[in-house]
């Protein structure tokens, strides 16, 4: 297992949840997922974050879920449980209350629709921080929440809060990630929230990526992500450029209806999703299984 130097280092996997057709819970099938993450070398796994539409679930579901993912890990690789709300104190209520046992970290989203400004942002986050018995992730994804968390808001945390160790950077901006890497405290790390972003943002200094892909293609972006940080960029860039075309395809409808997509086409999943999201439309899927074919040649 990692030490706290290394924890979150490398390709995390936002781990998507299976549905049967009636749209409960595949735990059979989970477990099988969650074996192909393992087996193909994320370095760890990140439950009930928004890939695995939790916010979909009941609390009973999500408890569930999350008593599930650890039995199954077994401690074979650390976990980062999703806890976040725009709520400050039902969000430290939930923290309070959680069973942390075989849990590394959490990782908590910015508060969303509230249109917090900065202030409250950093206070949301102070009070997380203090509330959280394990190490915190934030997480910075304004195309989903409605509010960037900047560059100086970031890093206030960062040295404010020595509880969080890192932040998931999904704002798509590269020059506020690389502010960010520039001026943070040591041991502070920026990883990716964007696929397609994760070669660039480690070629400047950050540690890895939080990934949806992995679901898929475990292997090829843990791989990528390992030679990237030893600065083996070429081969590093091979794996980026083959895996990106289906990277991008992934998120033409939105996630996870891409990436739940390709893992039916590969055989895992049933390709189920709860309302308000929909499958894949046809002319989605047969892209994706066309790239897929094509990847594999």
């Amino acid at each position: 297992m990692p030490t706290l130097k290394t924890l979150f280092t490398g390709t995390g996997v936002a781990l998507v949840t299976p549905f049967r057709k009636q749209e409960t819970i595949d735990f059979s099938t989970l477990e099988g997922l969650i074996n192909k993450q393992i087996s193909g070398g994320v370095d760890y796994i990140v439950a009930l974050g928004t890939t695995s539409e939790a916010a979909t679930m009941t609390d009973r579901e999500r408890s569930a879920v999350h008593e599930f993912i650890v039995e199954t890990v077994a401690g074979r690789v650390p976990i980062v449980l999703g806890v976040g709300g725009n709520n400050t104190h039902a969000v430290v209520d939930v923290i309070e209350q959680t069973n942390f046992d075989g849990i590394s970290g959490i990782l908590s989203v910015a508060p969303y629709y509230n249109k917090p400004n900065q202030r409250g942002l950093f206070q949301h986050f102070k009070q997380v921080s203090e509330a959280s018995p394990v190490p915190v992730i934030v997480y910075n994804v304004p195309g989903r929440t409605g509010v960037n968390i900047a560059a100086e808001t970031t890093l206030q945390i960062a040295t404010e809060c020595p509880n969080v160790m890192a932040i998931k950077e999904a704002s798509g901006n590269m020059a506020q990630a690389m502010e960010i890497i520039r001026n943070k405290p040591e041991g502070f790390k920026v990883l990716s929230g964007d696929d397609a972003l994760t070669l660039p943002l480690i070629a400047v200094g950050a540690q890895g990526v939080i990934s949806v892909a992995a679901n898929a293609l475990p292997k090829d972006m843990s791989t990528m992500v390992r030679l990237a940080m030893k600065g083996e960029m070429k081969k590093a860039a091979a794996l980026h450029y083959k895996m990106l075309p289906l990277m991008n395809a992934m998120f033409d409808e939105g996630n996870p209806t891409g990436v739940k997509a390709l893992l039916e086409i590969e055989g895992w999943i049933s390709n189920n999703l709860r309302l308000p999201l929909v499958k894949a439309s046809k002319q989605l899927y047969n892209k994706i299984g066309n790239l897929y074919s094509e990847y594999n040649k």
